[in-house]
Formats: C-alpha cells, sequence, structure tokens
C-alpha cells in the first residue's frame, strides 16, 4: 500500500463491490465516493485499455491520491452532481456505479477537521473545506426545536430535546467553538457506560447536517439509477440505518421514501432489480483487519 493511500482507509469489501459490478470491455464506470483511492485503482486494474472511470469527491485532501492514468478522470465534486458532469464530459449512460458511503478514517484522525470526540479543536466537520456552513454555526445558530430534530432524525439519540435545551442554554453565555467546550456541555447528558456509543451519534448528526449528506445522497441514487445502462449496476456500501435504508427502498420501489406504486398488473413499479436479495456484509477476517467494515452492508442492484 502506497503512503498516500495510508493516510485514508483499508477499501472495505473490495473484492465482493467491484465484482458486483460486472466490469465489461469498453465500459464506463464511475466512483462516487474516491477518498484514499482504493475501490478506483482496483477497478482500473481489472478494467480494460478502451473503458473509462471517473472519480468523485468533494474534499481537496483527495487530490493527493489521484491516479495518472488515461482513462481516469478526477471530478472534485459533491457527488450530487453527478448527471451535470457526466454531461460535461460527454457521457450519456454508464455500466456501473459503485458508492462507499463510510467516513474516510483520514478525516477522524485530523483533529482540525473536528470530525472526532478524540482530540480538542474547532467544530468544522466540513467534507468540502472551501464551503458551507461548520458544526459550531450549526450548534451556535439554529433554534433549539431544529437542533433536537437534528439530534433525533440524524443521530437517533432519545434525549435530542435535553440535549438541544442545554445547549440552547449554554451558548446564551458564551459562544461554543471548539470541541473541547462542547464536550464540557454535552457529556454530564450520557451514562460513563455508554458514553462513547452516544457522542459518535451526537457527531454522526451534526455532520450529516453539515454535509447535507442525505439530501446529497438522494440526489446522487436517483441520478444513478438514472445514467445506468439497461443491465447495468449500482454498488453501494452503507454503514448506517439512515443510508441503508434510503438505499433498499430505492432498490425495492424506486423511490428512497420506500412508496410503493404498482402497474395495472400489481407490479411495483422501479427501475432496479436485487442482485443480492441478502445484504452481503464484511467476513470475520476483514472485521479483524478493518474494524472500519464492522457496520458496511454492500447492496447490488441492476437496470431493468
Amino acid at each position: 500500500m502506497g503512503e498516500t493511500e495510508k493516510i485514508y482507509h483499508i477499501p472495505v469489501l473490495l473484492n465482493e463491490s467491484i465484482e458486483g459490478m460486472n466490469l465489461q470491455p469498453k465500459g464506463v464506470y464511475a466512483d462516487m465516493t474516491f477518498g484514499g483511492g482504493g475501490h478506483s485503482k482496483e477497478i482500473l486494474r481489472r478494467m480494460d485499455g478502451d473503458s473509462r472511470l471517473f472519480s468523485f469527491d468533494q474534499d481537496e485532501d483527495a487530490e493527493r491520491n489521484i491516479v495518472n492514468d488515461k482513462r481516469f478522470t478526477f471530478v472534485r465534486s459533491n457527488f450530487r452532481y453527478l448527471h451535470n458532469f457526466l454531461r460535461y464530459y460527454g457521457v450519456e449512460q454508464t455500466d456501473a456505479i459503485l458508492a462507499d458511503l463510510g467516513v474516510s478514517s483520514h478525516h477522524f484522525d485530523d483533529s482540525e477537521r473536528g470530525f472526532s470526540f478524540r482530540f480538542d479543536g474547532k467544530l468544522d466537520m466540513r467534507m468540502n473545506k472551501r464551503a458551507g456552513i461548520t458544526a459550531a454555526d450549526i450548534i451556535n445558530t439554529y433554534e433549539e426545536d431544529k437542533l433536537a430534530d437534528i439530534f433525533y432524525l440524524y443521530g437517533e439519540l432519545k434525549n435530542s430535546r435535553k440535549l438541544a435545551a442545554v445547549l440552547a442554554k449554554a451558548r446564551a453565555q458564551k459562544k461554543i467553538e471548539t470541541i473541547g467546550d462542547f464536550l464540557e456541555i454535552i457529556k454530564p447528558l450520557f451514562g460513563r457506560e455508554r458514553e462513547k456509543k452516544e457522542l459518535a451519534k451526537v457527531f454522526q448528526a451534526l455532520r450529516i447536517e453539515v454535509n447535507q449528506e442525505m439530501e446529497a445522497l438522494k440526489e446522487m441514487l436517483y441520478a444513478a439509477t438514472e445514467s445506468l445502462k439497461p443491465r447495468g449496476r449500482l454498488v453501494i456500501i452503507t454503514y448506517h440505518s439512515l443510508e441503508d435504508r434510503m438505499v433498499k427502498n430505492l432498490i425495492k420501489t424506486g423511490n428512497v421514501e420506500g412508496k410503493i406504486e404498482q402497474d395495472f398488473y400489481g407490479n411495483i413499479q422501479t427501475p432496479l432489480r436485487a442482485v443480492n436479495n441478502k445484504v452481503i456484509v464484511p467476513s470475520d477476517e476483514e472485521m479483524n483487519i478493518n474494524p472500519r467494515s464492522r457496520s458496511a452492508k454492500l447492496r447490488i442492484a441492476e437496470k431493468k
């Protein structure tokens, strides 16, 4: 493994996901979450000389891992803009699209990015450091009810209203700017035995809101479905129930909400069919080597 790849993470479900893409001669592929380039490098290794790969990442740090290969195009953008960039590059249809929705260990290990409660630093959490609001902006400016909704919807925290109330009271006295400030306020709300799990949920909720992850995922999933050729593959690795539910619903019903629409004969109207009816999870060996993979689920669908 090269030094640039080390700063990110070991690719999760690498063989299973790329085999699921069903690579074809002269294929056009997209890796929606380039990161350390692990999945993209393996796709390139298995691709033929006439195929093309477009890899997306909005984080400037990912550019350190760009591959020098004429078949490869790096797109520094949020994956929600898949349709726009494919059109820009003159691509009408793709043969397979892969997205690993996990956050890179690189982000958790960089104290300056503010993704982890293991370090002190600024409450940032932006994937794209050039734009958008930070976690500190959310904590200090959102109305109490909206804060509670974020913690409940995106973190599935049962004490979301109490958490929001405590933060609203604290910020009235002094602006909350650092992870240390934030933890000092919220830690007393959690018992020691579940503290790490609950803090992880709080940070997940803020990260999702900062980066508008659910909205971006919804847009990407619809754009991906639309761009796939007949028999083209959609390959998605999820890590938490919110995103996994969206992917599962899309495959089953054709929409992320899971609203079933049927034709005259009672057939569900969805452009996709599941390739693996049972979700694929990492082997025990992979989970031991790479703890990050423990919550991973792989779903593969094919365009009808």
